[in-house]
């Protein structure tokens, strides 16, 4: 297929509309895990494409059917978006959530909400900075909503992939081996040996921190994700930008979050497909983790940088460019 831009062991990147790429890529009933970040409904157009308002509703509500048709039965579909707000206004926009409402109650689509998280990043920029830092009267917004949906009440997952390291004082009563039992005011009786089983590391929580909520707070992220985290942006891929003076993405899904829903819901060998592929952060973390992936992206320029990932020496990750890349490098000078 001539939209394909490179592949590697694993993946591989084509350069088109999704809504046409995925009928002619023949995925229906092939995806165990459909993860993306499209563009946000944002009131202001920004250079990554998003569309505003109405039309951005209209847009997203209709990729449903499709998406939905992709996934394996046992599949899942995780869809991540940030908050907007109005223009010139303080207040925030109700778009996110009704466009992510809309979407999953389409009928055509026979999808449902398995579960919500929060995705939290303490160092998020200040924004909007209007109203935060300049006449400071709202707080930073700092966190996007992310859903989980599937066709089925049961798709695959499984949370003892992502456990995280126990707490100091958890270890500290597994050592010990009493606690205090009884009932709590919640009305929950715990008895004596509840919390006396190790399990290597404690249930993860549907908030997702990217960062130490406070300074002196230990970062307990999922064991599987500390590979991912130890890779996050600051990193080769920010460097190498800044070294070929490549503007990066500026809405790039963070590492730990893919990896994190990667891990939880597939397997080895299981198919991710991320439609609004960017700089590719759903297609490194799963060729990290050894899962086969297609990534789909509309903007040609996103689509050269993303390669940039897969040139770190650790990766190892047999990169084959096509022709169709080498026209859009050539022309890129």
């Amino acid at each position: 297929m001539n939209n394909l831009l490179y592949e590697t062991d694993y993946g591989k990147y084509y350069i088109g509309k999704c809504e046409e790429l995925i009928e002619k890529l023949e995925l229906e009933g092939k995806v165990q895990l459909l993860i993306t970040s499209p563009p946000y409904p944002l009131n202001k157009k920004k250079k990554y494409g998003n569309m505003v308002g109405e039309e951005y509703l209209e847009w997203l509500y209709s990729l449903a059917p499709l998406f939905s048709k992709v996934l394996k039965p046992n599949g899942s579909l995780v869809i991540e978006m940030g908050n907007s707000w109005e223009k010139d206004r303080p207040i925030q926009s109700i778009l996110t959530i009704k466009s992510l409402l809309q979407f999953l109650e389409n009928p055509e689509a026979n999808l449902r909400l398995c579960q919500e998280f929060v995705c939290y990043n303490p160092a998020r920029l200040p924004s909007p900075a209007q109203w935060v830092t300049i006449e400071r009267i709202r707080a930073i917004d700092s966190f996007t909503h992310v859903w989980w949906m599937a066709n089925s009440d049961y798709p695959k997952a499984d949370n003892r992939k992502i456990l995280r390291p126990y707490s100091k004082s958890m270890k500290k009563l597994l050592k010990n081996g009493e606690y205090n039992a009884g009932k709590r005011p919640s009305e929950h009786s715990i008895s004596e040996k509840s919390f006396l089983t190790n399990n290597n590391g404690s249930i993860a929580h549907n908030v997702i921190e990217i960062e130490a909520i406070e300074e002196d707070k230990e970062l307990r992220l999922p064991y599987s994700m500390l590979s991912i985290s130890n890779t996050k942006s600051n990193d080769y891929f920010m460097r190498r930008c800044r070294e070929e003076h490549v503007t990066p993405h500026p809405a790039r899904m963070p590492l730990e979050l893919a990896s994190f829903f990667i891990n939880f819901l597939t397997d080895e060998n299981d198919l991710v497909l991320d439609p609004f592929g960017g700089s590719n952060t759903t297609g490194f973390c799963a060729e990290r983790l050894k899962r086969k992936w297609i990534t789909i992206e509309v903007k040609e320029d996103y689509g050269l940088q993303s390669l940039i990932r897969f040139e770190e020496k650790n990766i190892n990750s047999n990169i084959k460019k096509t022709e169709y890349y080498n026209q859009l490098s050539k022309r890129g000078k």
